[in-house]
């Protein structure tokens, strides 16, 4: 079950969000009834950003050992391109 919660208890019951999002839950804060943000534990982020990052990595890598250099105008060409190739389908 989702567990929702008003962005003052992060202050007033710190304490039983930090249990929470230990079991594994992530809670979603709330701002005058509106969603304000998503508290998760470290684990919870580091499966989520992981995989991010080791791409980011790898995209390094590759880009250190090319000397080939794109300018805004063709990577966004290409990147909409791909795209609409992709909608076509």
């Amino acid at each position: 079950m989702i567990t929702i919660r008003p962005v003052s208890d992060l202050r007033n019951k710190f304490t039983e969000i930090e249990d929470c999002v230990k079991s594994g839950k992530p809670v979603y804060l709330t701002k005058n009834g509106y969603g304000s943000m998503v508290v998760l534990s470290l684990e919870q982020y580091a499966a989520l950003t992981d995989d991010i990052e080791l791409k980011l990595d790898e995209a390094d890598k590759a880009a250190a050992a090319d000397p080939v250099r794109y300018t805004e105008d063709e990577v966004f060409s290409r990147v909409r391109s791909r795209i609409h190739e992709r909608k076509a389908l």
